[in-house]
């Protein structure tokens, strides 16, 4: 059987895990109808400078790898010591529905909680319903939904609270 592990990247995993977040994402990209005019900031298309530039901010990347190959990451920022966000979280198509995504937000909540956090927030996209019960179903709190100019679509927030 092979072994599973959640570990810390480094800059030099940034290729790797744009190539995640990219792979992750393209179905919901295809779902919303989201392309590179108008949403180009999207996780669907991801790259390697925009992994570099979160590193750059602070913001850690894990790992989850499966007998030493990556199937999934997810991001850790902290803007202020009491508030961390759960970002790009991905998990690759062929590796979904075992438990993978669940176990990388349990990492971010344990590794949040040893840091003092008090509430880890997420962003998703509004009418992705799936996904806002997935998340509820991990124990989220479905907060306030925003309209931003630049997206197109709303943004609902959910926090856990530690």
């Amino acid at each position: 059987r092979n072994k599973m592990t959640i570990v810390g990247s480094r800059r030099q995993d940034a290729s790797q895990i744009a190539a995640i977040i990219r792979a992750s994402h393209q179905d919901v990209a295809q779902m919303f109808n989201l392309t590179r005019d108008n949403n180009p900031k999207h996780p669907s298309f991801c790259t390697r400078d925009w992994v570099l530039a979160d590193f750059k901010r602070g913001e850690e990347y894990f790992l989850y790898k499966i007998g030493g190959k990556a199937t999934g990451c997810v991001a850790f920022e902290q803007p202020d010591p009491e508030t961390a966000y759960l970002n790009r979280l991905s998990v690759v198509p062929p590796y979904r529905r075992r438990g993978i995504g669940a176990a990388l937000v349990r990492h971010i909540i344990d590794y949040a909680r040893s840091k003092q956090v008090r509430i880890v927030s997420i962003g998703i996209i509004a009418a992705h319903t799936t996904l806002k019960y997935w998340y509820a179903g991990l124990g989220f709190i479905e907060k306030d939904t925003r309209q931003f100019g630049h997206l197109p679509f709303d943004v609902t927030y959910m926090h856990y609270e530690l």
